[in-house]
């Protein structure tokens, strides 16, 4: 059911909701995936808005879910500050790595990412697509942020807000950045040390393990990785090393 191949005649055919950071990443490792028959990429910004962030994608789910063509719907996301969590599927069973957020599927485990976290706990994580989207830490971030509070705030405000973000960053030390080997990585590695020494970081290059994505996209789908859910149950928070549960559906789907 879940054999490793490429051959699509015999793949489960799925309908794919993803984050957009990880747009390069399913170009490259989903070549030739003839069993997507849909994909639907959604904005980074979303992660901002968890209970935004659940609504649009329940909302796609349900229109994707309604395909006769599909066997599944597959998530590339994490729980996600919890915006997954209370998705439910009303056809097909929804498949999601057990992952706190894209960081554990960059690193190819849970497992790996908790090592790394363990050794380097003031580490801050950059991959292509949060570069590309100027949303990590470095000199184009705070100088957007400031236009925006600008908007919204008087200027003594505006500095101390600008401040207060200064100060979450001096908790950091090191930049890390992650790539599954796509033709930016390269480039986007060289932000990211911009980056670190814009902020007087350490800079670590890591290459990143593409195994826990691919199985994701290609189907073979284990319960030790990912979290199935059936129609008739919910994805919810586990608040252990699984990460994520199923649990009975309760009430109506939340919304924001």
């Amino acid at each position: 059911m879940f054999m490793k191949t490429s051959d699509a005649r015999i793949m489960q055919r799925i309908a794919l909701l993803a984050c957009s950071v990880f747009e390069r990443e399913i170009a490259l490792h989903a070549s030739g995936a003839g069993h997507i028959a849909e994909v639907r990429f959604f904005e980074m910004g979303l992660h901002d808005r968890p209970d935004q962030l659940r609504a649009t994608l329940q909302e796609n789910l349900d229109a994707v879910d309604a395909r006769t063509d599909i066997e599944a719907v597959v998530l590339a996301y994490g729980l996600c500050g919890r915006g997954t969590a209370g998705l439910r599927p009303l056809r097909h069973k929804l498949v999601i790595p057990r992952a706190h957020d894209c960081i554990t599927v960059f690193m190819g485990s849970k497992e790996a990412y908790a090592e790394h976290q363990q050794r380097c706990p003031t580490c801050y994580y950059y991959t292509p697509g949060w570069n590309r989207g100027r949303r990590v830490p470095g000199p184009e971030k705070l100088e957007a942020l400031k236009s925006e509070l600008a908007k919204k705030f008087d200027p003594d405000d505006v500095e101390f807000l600008v401040e207060s973000e200064r100060e979450q960053l001096a908790l950091h030390d090191t930049a890390t950045y992650l790539d599954l080997g796509t033709d930016d990585a390269e480039a986007e590695a060289a932000y990211a040390r911009k980056c670190a020494d814009w902020l007087g970081w350490k800079f670590e290059h890591r290459r990143g393990d593409p195994a826990l994505l691919k199985d994701l996209l290609w189907g073979n789908w284990d319960n030790e990785r990912f979290q199935i859910i059936e129609p008739g149950m919910q994805l919810g928070h586990a608040p252990d090393e699984t990460i994520m549960r199923a649990e009975l559906v309760q009430g109506k789907p939340p919304t924001a």
